[in-house]
């Protein structure tokens, strides 16, 4: 062990803890991720060789340890009790507290109103955290409120919450407070998880007390779970403020997550226009919340007013509507979605739920359909919380009617044809999605598919945005890509009519259009909004087939020669291409006049630079690194995001960072500008 060791690792230690708070907490991150990973890996290097110097309180323990047998059960210093529910969702809830507590404290009409902490009553999972002299020593479930579990380990896989206190050594500190996922953190869970065909969570507060009950803290740490304080525990060594608004500001002093959403008021009316105020604001919340929380802010009072029913007088959470509801489900709808997606639509009998009457609720999509097995007839959980679309979260099996529907399949149902358009459906291989193939032909599909040909990378028709996207569909002016090239849709007169558009602006728009008409084979082929087909891959089916007609004429085996064409997208271009309604529109557009200059129809293997990868890092005088690129592709080269030993050549412009750097690590050759143009004047 050398001193220098202790200082570094005290130092990151210390500075890996100030960039999670930034992060987790405040939502304002300083330094890039691939730092923050570099700090990580040099503190876990560090420890590693000096296991002398590892404490419980270092950011290295937040990955999780050894998978448990069973919890073990941690008996309360001081009781963790529940709080009354007040069930009136009208002021008249507020008010009746008000009232009760003025009754207790013996205070006349004349006497002064009572001073209140309001806060949120967060949906998730109530967690005592036991620190002593500033370090994290114990989590614990509230359990039965005597006794809970010992639930540390995954409690240590929450970067919000602090493994040392700021600026508090004291003996023992408890704080309390609640266990949470954001909506934006289950939602993005669920999505990764219907991706891989996994099980989903069920809503945001399962999710959070799911993951802190895993018995393998790995798994607790791979889910995205947040914590807000909102009380204390046992303490020693500590002089408390006198109110409980300062107790959260002090716990927030010492970085202890607590929330913004607080407020100290006065009386009966402070406490309604909080209880309003938030519940205005609650589906714009980035969390899930039940109620709003109503306490006696002074501690003496509370103390004076004590228990009954091991429930405190001094507190009352104040509900809202809730957010999940039983109906059944009376039909199932296919949606098409703007992209193609088909999705399931529970049509359910009416019902009110989050604070508005549902009757449709997604279903995301046929795998998941199946998982959940939702069938018409069943009664089903249905959910809705914040600007979140309903969704069917769960069937209540023992409701089910004997005469249920099947198990749910979509391509039966369909009978493999998209209900809007016609067209066949195709699902991936490993993918969870089905999707129309009729992509430039299917109504739903309209406007995303118009929008995409005429985007800057694709035609680049310049002044065709949403708005005139959608007024020429809503007019039946535009159906497909190829009505823009037909005059007999689109004159002058028609356009300047449209929502006072005007002569010179419909001329410019006809200008850009006509302008539109030559272009590249690859803008072309990217325009047509083929399914995983982006810029790179359009790039390489031009040059690899030379010509249209080559490409239309391929099979999925002769596309899988293609550099970087797997069988997903080989497939995907075979079903776009086997619908007769794309084939018809791309006939269409060939005969409105869109071409692309001849030398195109040259092979790819006939470029110079066929085969070879390039990576352009910093700043060029003489052309934009877009230029670069198209240039370079032009010429048969591949161009990555990112060095590699597959790399030939890194062009170096001017403030070259961490790629140039690499480069040089690994042997790649090197060129600055000039050597770049020289190579350029040579093959072009």
């Amino acid at each position: 062990m050398t001193f220098d060791a202790k200082a570094r690792i005290a130092r990151l230690r210390a500075e890996i803890e100030q960039h999670n708070h930034a992060y987790y907490v405040l939502d304002a991150p300083v330094i890039p991720d691939a730092e923050y990973d570099r700090l990580f890996r040099e503190l876990q290097t560090l420890e590693a060789q000096h296991p002398e110097l590892a404490t419980p309180d270092s950011p290295t323990r937040r990955v999780g340890g050894k998978p448990l047998d069973a919890f073990v059960p941690v008996r309360h210093a001081v009781p963790m009790l529940s709080i009354r529910t007040e069930t009136d969702i009208s002021d008249a809830g507020a008010i009746a507290f008000d009232a009760r507590v003025r009754k207790e404290l013996g205070l006349g009409e004349s006497e002064a109103p009572v001073e209140y902490s309001c806060e949120l009553k967060f949906d998730g999972l109530a967690i005592n955290l036991r620190y002593e002299r500033g370090v994290l020593a114990q989590a614990a479930t509230r359990g039965d409120g005597e006794t809970g579990e010992d639930v540390t380990q995954n409690v240590r896989t929450i970067h919000c919450i602090p493994l040392h206190l700021k600026g508090c050594a004291a003996e023992v500190l408890e704080v309390r407070g609640e266990v949470y996922m954001s909506r934006k953190d289950f939602q993005r869970y669920n999505e990764k998880q219907r991706a891989q065909g996994l099980p989903t969570l069920v809503n945001p507060r399962n999710g959070a007390a799911g993951s802190i009950r895993q018995l393998d803290p790995a798994l607790a740490a791979r889910r995205p779970l947040s914590f807000f304080a909102y009380g204390l525990g046992e303490t020693r060594g500590w002089a408390s403020p006198a109110t409980h608004g300062e107790v959260l500001a002090a716990l927030a002093k010492m970085a202890v997550p607590v929330s913004d959403e607080r407020a100290v008021v006065h009386g009966a009316q402070g406490l309604v226009e909080f209880h309003r105020r938030i519940a205005a604001k609650r589906d714009s919340l980035p969390f899930d919340i039940d109620g709003v929380v109503y306490k006696v802010n002074r501690l003496a009072l509370q103390t004076e007013l004590g228990f009954v029913s091991r429930e405190p007088r001094w507190a009352v959470a104040h509900k809202y509507p809730a957010e999940e509801q039983l109906t059944v489900v009376r039909d199932i709808d296919i949606q098409v979605g703007r992209t193609g997606k088909l999705t399931p639509v529970a049509k359910l009998a009416p019902v009110f739920v989050g604070g508005t009457t549902v009757s449709n609720a997604t279903l995301h999509n046929e795998d998941e359909t199946r998982r959940k097995d939702v069938r018409i007839g069943d009664t089903v959980i249905v959910r809705r919380a914040g600007d979140v679309i309903p969704e069917v979260v769960g069937v209540v099996l023992d409701r089910r009617p004997a005469d249920a529907g099947k198990p749910f399949d979509l391509f039966k149902r369909l009978h493999g044809k998209c209900p809007v358009c016609g067209s066949r459906i195709a699902r991936e291989e490993d993918e969870a999605d089905w999707h129309c193939t009729g992509g430039l032909f299917c109504p739903a599909q309209r406007r995303r598919a118009l929008l995409h040909f005429a985007g800057r990378r694709a035609l680049d028709i310049e002044g065709l945005g949403d708005k005139l996207v959608e007024q020429l569909v809503d007019a039946h002016l535009v159906e497909t890509p190829a009505d823009l090239y037909d005059n007999r849709k689109l004159d002058l007169q028609t356009l300047a009519a449209l929502d006072r558009m005007g002569e010179k602006s419909a001329q410019n728009l006809l200008d850009a259009i006509e302008h539109s008409k030559r272009t590249t084979l690859a803008r072309f082929i990217y325009a047509l909004g083929i399914l995983n087909v982006g810029e790179a891959t359009a790039k390489d089916l031009a040059q690899h087939f030379g010509s249209l007609d080559n490409l239309l004429a391929a099979d999925a085996e002769s596309l899988q020669q293609v550099r970087d064409v797997g069988p997903v997208v080989a497939q995907s271009i075979v079903d776009f291409l086997a619908e007769a309604h794309n084939r018809e529109v791309i006939a269409q557009l060939r005969a409105g006049g869109v071409h692309w200059p001849e030398h195109e129809q040259r092979q790819m293997t006939e470029l110079p630079f066929s085969g070879k990868t390039f990576v352009l890092t910093g700043t060029l005088v003489s052309m934009t690194r877009d230029e670069a690129k198209e240039k370079l592709e032009a010429l048969g080269a591949k161009v990555s995001g990112s060095v590699s030993k597959k790399t030939d050549y890194v062009v170096a412009g001017a403030e070259a960072g961490s790629k140039l750097d690499k480069a040089q690590d690994l042997g790649v050759a090197v060129l600055d500008e000039q050597q770049f143009l020289a190579l350029l004047n040579v093959n072009e």
